[in-house]
């Protein structure tokens, strides 16, 4: 088994969480300390991958990339860099960073040049669209592709050799010196496949066990997800069915998402999320907040790569803003959360996880499926381990037909046992709760 098929994510968004400037005005500063002392809180909670990013020279945000393989100075420089993976994999903790290879920003050593040599820029084929008979806000006499509508983020020609070959020496770079275990391709699903399929001959080449994770929103997942592109993208279906299935008292809407997913994933492991540097933390979404619980069971117990997204295990508030995303992208301090109960829960899970190969590699059986309560089995030969939820705000009590012969069951969160009757167990789940059952 490869190490990310069993891995449990933690989602650092490195400029927001060191509280560095929006805007990179040249200050050097030093971060590295301060996300090691991260990097040990995700291990401790049963974290054993940091996905980091964005992590390189760029202009404001982290995704308007201005040097490839510099990294940002905001947060401080390639040999901390360096050592701070050195660190990250003495715990136990793998290290993922962003590969925002669509499009640069406008300081980009490219760009810049073509904005001075105009028609005679030998970089002026590393861009989409351009056109010099247009112009746009910035008055540099000529158009260009941007993405999301945005002209601070100029798309890249992935089609260009000259381009292909330049981010390639980069991953190169990333992986032969700093000795990463992954990359997250930002908007991999505006992404030139062809692209991708060499990228994953390139890192399959430097490094076995390397993984490629991709931000897809919508589409059928196996399209990036495959044998020969990526290993994994982002499930913003189940993302979304998870707080709005709690929302409405809906489970069916997880229960048939999880179904589609087969189908939309074929066989791939996605890349499973509440919240994320990019939509409001879950804590802002649920209407009742007592539902994070049997979402973060579902989260970890549903087939796919859990990630916590940093703050969230914590239980924090941020809602998504018209135009400006620093509000998901808080300055913390670990000290201010210190015996948190939501945390302490979701290293009971992350342990778990740990524990039972069956919440990996257990085949999925749906075993009870109402509104507000919702059970299925992990089964993994002999074994088992049955995860039960409930939405309502009163307990519950539900009879599940166990999957696998046995003659007691004890749950792993709580210590609590229930005891067997013919191949049927009673179950009672507090309210706003969830269980996982070993049998």
């Amino acid at each position: 088994m490869k190490w990310y098929d069993n891995a449990v994510f933690y989602h650092i968004y490195p400029l927001g969480l060191c509280g560095c400037s929006h805007k990179n005005e040249g200050a050097e500063s030093s971060k590295f300390d301060k996300l090691k002392e991260w990097a040990k809180h995700a291990s401790d909670i049963g974290c054993t991958a940091l996905y980091i990013g964005p992590l390189f020279e760029s202009e404001g945000h982290g995704y308007e990339t201005i040097d490839y393989q510099m990294v940002d100075r905001r947060i401080g420089t390639n040999e901390e860099f360096r050592d701070f993976v050195d660190y990250c994999h003495s715990i136990g903790v793998k290290v993922v960073v962003d590969g925002v290879f669509n499009h640069v920003g406008r300081e980009f050593f490219a760009f810049r040049d073509l904005k001075e040599h105009r028609e005679q820029s030998m970089y002026k084929d590393w861009f989409c669209g351009v056109n010099f008979g247009g112009n746009n806000e910035y008055n540099d006499g000529f158009c260009y592709e941007n993405w999301g509508g945005y002209n601070l983020l100029i798309k890249l020609n992935v089609w260009n050799p000259a381009v292909r070959e330049y981010l390639f020496d980069s991953v190169r770079k990333w992986i032969c010196e700093f000795d990463i275990d992954g990359i997250r391709l930002d908007a991999a699903d505006v992404l030139d496949h062809g692209y991708m399929q060499e990228l994953r001959r390139v890192t399959d080449s430097l490094k076995e066990d390397f993984w490629l994770m991709g931000e897809v929103i919508h589409g059928i997942y196996s399209m990036w997800a495959n044998p020969n592109e990526l290993h994994s993208v982002t499930n913003y279906e189940l993302h979304k069915a998870l707080f709005s299935g709690h929302n409405d008292h809906n489970y069916f809407e997880i229960a048939h998402n999880v179904k589609r997913m087969f189908e939309n994933s074929k066989g791939a492991k996605l890349y499973t999320f509440v919240d994320n540097h990019d939509v409001s933390r879950i804590a802002s979404k649920l209407n009742n907040k007592a539902n994070m619980k049997p979402v973060a069971v579902l989260q970890y117990a549903l087939p796919g790569i859990p990630s916590i997204y940093y703050g969230s295990e914590f239980g924090i508030e941020g809602d998504k803003q018209r135009g400006d995303d620093w509000n998901l992208r808080p300055c913390l301090e670990l000290k201010d959360f210190e015996g948190n109960e939501y945390a302490e829960f979701l290293s009971k899970l992350g342990k778990a996880k740990k524990d039972y190969p069956e919440l990996t590699d257990g085949e999925y059986r749906e075993l009870l499926l109402t509104n507000r309560q919702y059970a299925f089995a992990r089964v993994l030969g002999d074994n088992a381990v049955i995860a039960v939820v409930n939405n309502d705000e009163q307990p519950a009590t539900v009879e599940i037909r166990l999957p696998v012969q046995s003659s007691m069951a004890t749950d792993i969160l709580s210590g609590d046992t229930f005891a067997v009757d013919g191949d049927r167990i009673k179950v009672e789940i507090p309210a706003n709760e969830g269980r996982l059952l070993k049998l």
